[in-house]
């Protein structure tokens, strides 16, 4: 075994991070700050699909959602049609779910509005912590909890612009998936690298 893969492997990681998939996610990409609009409509997506799953489930999907929904291009999905959307009901390679893949859609056609008038997605969805990631001190991933007053105002102001999907728990999610929030637990080797930035 080389010294880098040891290395990797006695890292101390969030209680979550089990299996090769959902440790890569843990240390490349949870909880690093996103200001791209087609990730940021990627992740809202996936943490919608995600209700009532597990997230390995849809990571596990995730490179069959890329293809599926053209790259996650919110000028693209806005414009899908019934006959693509049966289209994507019969794609195995994603959750088969009308009501999920027709909020993508909606999603789409909402953050699209929304881009017109705030200029991008990134300047308005960050504006629910001030601009900057709020950094958390969890010693124990128990202790993180399932939404907070950031992620209903989110949410009730998403509704409200027309999306779906976006309840306060997917929204609190979507806020630490884009690095909005860093829930890595203290011990966690991410949480002060991802403070730093």
């Amino acid at each position: 075994m080389s010294a880098k893969r040891e290395d990797k492997q006695s890292l101390v990681r969030c209680a979550w991070a089990r299996g090769e998939l959902m440790i890569r996610y843990h240390d490349e990409e949870w909880g690093v700050p996103v200001h791209d609009d087609r990730t940021l409509f990627e992740f809202l997506i996936l943490e919608g699909a995600q209700a009532g799953l597990s997230w390995e489930t849809i990571l596990n999907k995730r490179e069959n959602y890329r293809a599926a929904f053209d790259g996650f291009d919110a000028q693209q999905v806005a414009r899908y049609d019934r006959r693509k959307l049966t289209q994507l009901l019969k794609n195995e390679g994603i959750v088969r779910n009308r009501l999920k893949i027709a909020s993508t859609v909606r999603n789409a056609q909402a953050l699209l509005q929304v881009q017109k008038e705030f200029g991008s997605f990134d300047q308005y969805i960050w504006q629910f912590v001030g601009g900057r990631p709020r950094v958390n001190s969890w010693k124990s991933s128990s202790r993180v909890p399932a939404h907070t007053s950031e992620s209903d105002a989110m949410s009730k102001a998403l509704k409200k612009r027309g999306f779906s999907f976006v309840g306060s728990t997917i929204c609190y999610a979507f806020m630490q998936a884009v690095g909005m929030v860093n829930d890595h637990a203290v011990q966690c080797f991410r949480h002060d690298a991802i403070a730093a930035k």
